[in-house]
């Protein structure tokens, strides 16, 4: 049985730089660990506290074995833990609470590790049942956004979806650029990140129409 979530969240953690993903607090991630210093990074949370800190990298990077990260970043806790036969490890994290970089300690067997602050996003850890969620409006752009994509979904499974489970599920598996992910990811409540998801979806929307009238 996996350990509890510890009372106080550390002061310092493990980062993993990751471009294009996002982890949300109470959100699920899969992760494919095969590099070694990840390999490494692993191994030393699961003797620790099990958090790991996920952050994206910016797009433009002077170094590319240390690149760039964004201040902000997702702590997940891994709750499921497999190893294959080649050593891979196969995690999944579960968002716990966002971070504010306060300042990056030194490598530790090639992963990196930082200083972190938790007190800006404090409610992360309580459950939020996204009440104040204009719930009609976000269904509405997500209908014309899937229905355009020829993307097809379970709407029951949408309906039945808490507004929290639903903003967080379609702000990680959506594909956002690294700017809207880091947006959304920000975003001080999930009204607002509601707001911003349904803006990004209908410029989508907006801008494939125009292309689509343009060409014809």
């Amino acid at each position: 049985m996996l350990e509890q979530l510890p009372n106080k969240l550390p002061g310092a953690i493990p980062i993993f730089p990751l471009p294009g993903v996002l982890l949300l607090p109470l959100g699920t991630l899969p992760l494919n660990i095969f590099e070694p210093r990840y390999l490494s990074m692993t191994r030393d949370t699961m003797k620790q506290d099990w958090i790991i800190g996920m952050i994206q990298t910016k797009a433009q990077s002077k170094n590319e074995e240390c690149p760039d990260i964004y201040p902000v970043g997702c702590a997940g806790r891994i709750t499921s833990f497999s190893e294959t036969e080649d050593g891979r490890f196969l995690i999944t994290l579960k968002g716990i609470s966002r971070f504010r970089i306060l300042r990056e300690t030194p490598i530790t067997s090639g992963y990196r590790n930082a200083e972190v602050h938790w007190d800006p996003f404090k409610l992360d850890i309580k459950s939020n049942d996204g009440s104040e969620v204009d719930r009609t409006t976000l269904e509405e752009i997500l209908y014309k956004y899937f229905s355009f994509k020829k993307i097809e979904v379970s709407w029951e499974a949408i309906s039945e979806a808490s507004n929290e489970q639903l903003i967080t599920s379609l702000a990680m598996q959506c594909p956002f650029t690294m700017e809207e992910k880091q947006a959304l990811l920000e975003a001080p409540t999930q009204a607002d990140r509601a707001n911003i998801m349904v803006s990004i979806l209908s410029m989508v929307i907006k801008g494939n129409l125009t292309a689509s009238e343009t060409l014809h």
